[in-house]
């Protein structure tokens, strides 16, 4: 029986298949979750960033997972992210110049992950986890539906893993040195290597979200502390001169009591004032601090703040857009990384098993995030027909691409436009007498030559006028608008270009056949003037 081959060519063995590795390894199965953050200090920190950067990952990843449930401005950020690929439609397309089996192999990968499998949208957001620690890892546990092998998705929590001893691979931890290899067709794991290059324990975001992190921890601590001490009124006690021990016990006890209880007795002749505290008091460093580090985090995650805060700039929309724009492009980036991950890492292996071995992961259907923007539909109604109507040739496919409109199948129903009332009014009839005077009227019309036959002549020129012509010369006019029009990235872009574009037209071979045109009309109208 011949051998499966993996994404890299190597032979694997079917009895990987027969239960997720993670179950085969008893030491995993006895970990317990430990809280990481209690007593954490800067020093203690940076020694479980340095155990990482040796290969020890796990105090790192704790501290980053205690981190998403103990910081809720972090939690929402990541959490933008994370959900953001998951707004985008997602095909499964076959390889460049494919074959018919290969094509068949697209359309079943497809069939599959959208009725077959887990949701792919839970895996999507599994694998975004790899965002903040760097990696995220979904085990496959494989079972089978008739004669098909299809997987599920198990994620796996990132202290489960290690480096090995030249911190150049990511391995299972199973009490070894270098750690266990990552069973083939097992795992889903997924890097964010391309966003930075270096070793796996320092490529998540979480390395630089950690200190500010901690620095928010700490001034929120001094500020409770602050409000502890300066939030509540303070009670002074005076007592009489002369008085005695007991009595300025008894009225210690009275201050103490009414702070905590509002309710105190106290000898008749001591007094109680209350002092407001008027200065100093508002807590405004600890709070600048907090507010320092949300917006480091959220500039760490999104690239922007705009979306995390309610605050006016007083810059317009622009910066607004431009925001919009970097939370795009981080977005894309995200969905294109998934993307290729998925189709390594499941499509393979989900063919390999169930349809046999094929031609390398060169020519595997890969999944594609459709991360394209429609085009301004109101502008392109508006100029398509003006500019088709002066004779430019425009694809319908390349219309519908742009404005992101599917192509209909055969036979399915489409939009279509009412046709216009064509009633016609009623015409009064007239009367036999009077039609048959009509009648011979345009009877006699008919042979009747033209009132102005020199304009007639005149008119049968200008329609002799090829239009290729007037077409290329026109071409020469439009083409580098309708370019700077199609690279345009927006309206203001599009208005730039054409602000530039225009002193440059060169019309003037099109103003000299109209020209001529008109010179030869004034002249044929004086000739038959005299």
């Amino acid at each position: 029986m011949p051998k499966i081959l993996d994404q890299f060519g190597r032979p694997i063995a079917r009895d990987v298949l027969d239960a997720p590795q993670t179950s085969r390894i008893a030491s995993l199965a006895d970990t317990r979750l430990s809280a990481m953050l209690d007593g954490l200090t800067p020093s203690r920190l940076a020694a479980y960033l340095r155990d990482a950067d040796n290969g020890d990952l796990t105090a790192q990843h704790r501290v980053f997972a205690d981190m998403e449930e103990r910081d809720a401005h972090l939690a929402s950020e990541l959490g933008k992210r994370k959900q953001a690929p998951l707004n985008l439609d997602w095909d499964i397309v076959p390889p460049r110049n494919a074959t018919a089996e290969e094509k068949k192999h697209a359309d079943w990968a497809k069939e599959v992950l959208t009725d077959a499998v887990d949701p792919v949208e839970d895996l999507i957001l599994a694998l975004q986890d790899g965002v903040g620690h760097g990696f995220a890892a979904v085990e496959l546990e494989w079972r089978r539906e008739g004669s098909e092998l299809l997987p599920a998705f198990l994620p796996r929590p990132q202290e489960w893993f290690q480096l090995n001893t030249t911190r150049t691979d990511l391995r299972l931890k199973d009490m070894s040195m270098d750690g266990a290899p990552l069973a083939p067709f097992g795992w889903i794991c997924h890097t964010l290597g391309k966003a930075k290059t270096g070793y796996l324990g320092r490529m998540g975001l979480h390395r630089v979200l950690v200190w500010p992190f901690i620095y928010k921890a700490y001034s929120i601590g001094d500020f409770a502390e602050f409000l502890e001490t300066y939030g509540l009124p303070i009670i002074v006690g005076k007592y009489y001169s002369g008085a005695l021990d007991e009595e300025k016990d008894s009225l210690l006890r009275a201050v103490t009591a009414l702070g905590h209880d509002a309710r105190a007795i106290m000898p008749k002749d001591m007094e109680l004032e209350i002092q407001k505290i008027t200065g100093g008091g508002e807590g405004s460093h600890h709070l600048a601090m907090v507010d320092w580090a949300e917006r480091s985090e959220s500039k760490a995650i999104l690239g922007q703040t705009t979306s995390a805060e309610a605050k006016a700039t007083g810059l317009g929309s622009g910066i607004a857009d431009a925001h919009k724009e970097v939370r795009k492009d981080i977005r894309n980036s995200d969905a294109r990384q998934a993307a290729a991950t998925i189709t390594r890492d499941l499509i393979y292996p989900m063919i390999a098993l169930n349809r046999g071995n094929i031609d390398g992961l060169r020519r595997c259907p890969r999944m594609v995030f459709d991360t394209g923007e429609p085009e301004d539909m109101k502008a392109f109604a508006e100029s398509l027909p003006k500019l088709v109507g002066v004779g430019f040739k425009i694809p319908r496919d390349w219309g519908q691409e742009k404005l992101r409109i599917p192509v209909p199948r055969d036979g399915e129903e489409v939009l279509a436009v009412p046709p216009a009332d064509r009633t016609v009014p009623p015409v009064e009839r007239p009367a036999p007498a009077k039609a048959e005077a009509a009648l011979a009227a345009l009877s006699a019309q008919d042979d009747t030559p033209p009132e102005f036959p020199d304009q007639v002549a005149v008119d049968d020129a200008l329609d002799a006028i090829p239009a290729e012509a007037l077409q290329a010369q026109m071409e020469q006019i439009i083409g580098p608008i309708l370019k700077d029009l199609e690279t345009a990235g927006g309206y203001e872009e599009a208005m730039a270009a054409l602000a530039g574009r225009y002193p440059a037209l060169d019309a003037a071979k099109l103003e000299g056949l109209l020209a001529r045109a008109m010179f030869v009309a004034e002249l044929w109208g004086a000739a038959s003037a005299e």
